[in-house]
């Protein structure tokens, strides 16, 4: 497991990375591309993915508690399992 809780990873590339149990808790993704990533049972609470590429990115099981995903592309990206509240921010017209 990958702790990278606050970390700056601002308009990074991480195309394809594996991410799969990682805590990104606060972490702040914004533009990153993640197209194509592992991300099962990531911890994203509070993460700012503002305009971040998701597209085909495996999100099943992870933490979206607080995250801010306005504007963030979604596209083909496995969302099951997500757990998500009231705070969570999604891109426009998106329903989860």
């Amino acid at each position: 497991m990958c702790n990278l809780s606050g970390a700056g990873l601002s308009r990074a590339n991480l195309s394809r990375a594996n991410l799969s149990g990682a805590d990104l808790y606060g972490a702040d993704l914004s533009g990153a591309n993640l197209s194509g990533a592992d991300l099962y049972g990531a911890n994203l609470e509070d993460a700012n993915l503002e305009d971040a590429n998701l597209e085909g990115a495996n999100l099943e099981g992870a933490n979206l508690y607080g995250a801010y995903l306005k504007g963030a592309n979604l596209k083909g990206a496995d969302r099951s399992g997500i757990v998500y509240d009231e705070n969570t921010v999604w891109p426009e017209g998106f329903k989860p």
